[in-house]
């Protein structure tokens, strides 16, 4: 067993009204970031991901920011964080966000027409944080290479091919049952 799956099996789930919220340092940053599992994720995020021509990687803030990270570094190809406040640049692009638990706006910034990007994220749910990540890129006339996120839950990937019918390819898919995670064979990766 991989070591995100590992990590995953033993996350603590905490019950926030009728949602039953996985707490784990890939999507929450706590309870403590271990080096070897963001090297894992970056690593596996490489091997499915078309980057052949990819220039830039693009993420959302916050927890797309170390798997970005740790990509630009392995790939050394830049990054670019869609931010959740406004700098007022030339050229800066909002986009509105809606999650399952939240909305606002996303700034996109640095990022050109033509360039070829790949999106990587944390977790895929709603596809709410997504769709506004494609829109944005669409806004800016860049190319979307390849989409990947880290882990998976719920409908995100269909609503995500629905709006906007770009495939997103991730690491493993689970869901909450009973308190614990079930992990969900993923059919459609590679």
């Amino acid at each position: 067993m991989n070591l995100l799956e590992k990590t995953l099996k033993s996350c603590p789930i905490v019950r926030r009204g009728t949602y039953d919220y996985f707490i784990h340092p890939i999507s929450d940053g706590v309870p403590i970031m271990e080096p070897k599992l963001l090297r894992e994720v970056a690593i596996r995020v490489i091997k499915i991901a078309n980057m052949d021509s990819t220039d830039k990687i693009v993420t959302a803030e916050a927890m797309g920011i170390p798997i970005a990270t740790a990509v630009s570094l392995y790939s050394d190809i830049p990054y670019v964080i869609m931010r959740k406040r406004r700098y007022l640049l030339e050229g800066e692009i909002p986009v509105h966000q809606e999650t399952g638990y939240s909305k606002g706006e996303l700034y996109l910034n640095g990022v050109n027409k033509g360039d070829k990007v790949l999106i990587v994220d944390d977790v895929l749910s709603t596809g709410g944080t997504m769709v506004a990540i494609i829109k944005a890129l669409e806004k800016a006339g860049a190319h979307i290479e390849d989409i990947v996120c880290a882990i998976e839950r719920g409908n995100g990937k269909e609503m995500v091919k629905e709006k906007t019918g770009y495939d997103v390819k991730t690491l493993v898919k689970i869901d909450v049952v009973d308190g614990k995670i079930n992990f969900i064979k993923n059919k459609k990766n590679k």
